[in-house]
């Protein structure tokens, strides 16, 4: 009977140890969230961009001989092309785009005293505002203009030290890939890496899939948008089309609230205008919500609508813009893991 209480005693203890351990890891695991979300990103870019980096070294250095291109060259190369097409763009697209930015806050203050007499006469504003009379009420968190500032800029640098330590950091994983995929498939017994590998290959090329139809999507709505903003003969259609494009990249909300910028310049020239601009976005979310998204990320991805929603409302509680953003790829690997547990018997 001694032994007995000993060994409840025993195992009382170890499920106590165990628990406080597991509050432990946790509790550490919330600290370091924003670095784990890093490493999580850059994971994703480099088994993104791992087809493509396998497609360039596959190629000959020279049309004679049968060298080919080493992994570190394939790298460079593409990583070059991704800095040259973001240069190509930028050439071509941001001397129009600073222009029209300009012009656009030079005419910021009229826009902004025809949009509040439009408002006053529908009764919808009982006072008259100066521009920076409703900057300051502006909804947000307290403090003046100048904290605000100050807060945005030190988010902004943040951010771009994220993008920056986010493209070293995937650097160094498709150059140390072979290394990181052994050390992975040496977590699993032995009678099972090959189904491990096979796997991840698969969970591989469905994030590569989502990657590129992103950069497509983002691409065919900054394209559309220019063109049929130009066409309504909406001013700073570059800055526009920039902005709609962007926000082509964040899941559900990303491209109802990138059309409210058009939507305002447009209800600053006319309500025909605006109508006409409304229909426009109406018929672009229309056709990418039903022929563009289904398309690629059904097709090519293999994740399922249903699976997309659940997934978008889940990543979006837990991180928010970044969280509905990762939503997607992290859905189709979990889908890949799934498939692999729970292997259909027919």
């Amino acid at each position: 009977m001694t032994r007995s209480t000993e060994e409840v005693r025993g195992l009382i203890l170890w499920a106590i140890a165990m628990a406080v351990l597991a509050v432990i890891v946790v509790w550490c695991i919330y600290l370091v969230r924003w670095a784990l979300l890093i490493v999580y990103v850059s994971g994703l870019l480099a088994i993104g961009f791992s087809p493509i980096i396998r497609v360039i070294e596959r190629q000959k250095v020279l049309p004679i001989g049968s060298a080919r291109f080493p992994r570190w060259l394939a790298i460079l190369i593409l990583y070059l092309a991704i800095i040259g097409s973001i240069a190509l763009i930028l050439f071509l697209v941001f001397p129009p785009l600073v222009r029209q930015g300009q012009a656009l806050w030079a005419q910021l203050p009229d826009m902004f005293e025809r949009g509040q007499r439009f408002l006053m006469e529908k009764g919808v504003l009982k006072e008259h505002l100066t521009l920076r009379e409703a900057v300051e009420r502006a909804p947000g968190p307290g403090g003046d203009a100048v904290g605000r500032v100050a807060g945005a800029i030190g988010n902004l640098a943040g951010g771009i030290f994220g993008v920056f330590t986010i493209l070293i950091l995937t650097l160094y994983m498709l150059i140390y890939a072979a290394n990181l995929q052994r050390s992975f498939l040496r977590l699993f017994p032995r009678a099972h890496r090959t189904r491990v590998s096979a796997a991840s290959r698969e969970a591989t090329f469905k994030v590569s899939a989502w990657l590129g139809g992103q950069l497509l999507l983002a691409g065919t709505v900054a394209a559309t948008s220019a063109t049929g903003l130009w066409l309504l003969g909406i001013p700073f259609f570059y800055v526009l089309a920039l902005v709609s494009g962007v926000g082509e990249t964040i899941p559900l909300l990303g491209p109802i609230l990138s059309s409210i910028p058009a939507l305002a310049i447009a209800a600053t020239i006319s309500a025909k205008k605006a109508l006409f601009v409304l229909i426009f976005f109406v018929l672009q979310h229309q056709l990418e919500n039903h022929v563009l998204v289904p398309k690629i990320m059904s097709r090519q991805v293999g994740v399922s609508p249903v699976v997309v929603i659940v997934a978008l409302l889940i990543g979006g509680s837990l991180a928010g813009i970044l969280g509905a953003i990762l939503a997607v790829p992290t859905a189709a690997i979990l889908q890949v893991v799934a498939n692999e547990l729970l292997p259909d018997d027919e």
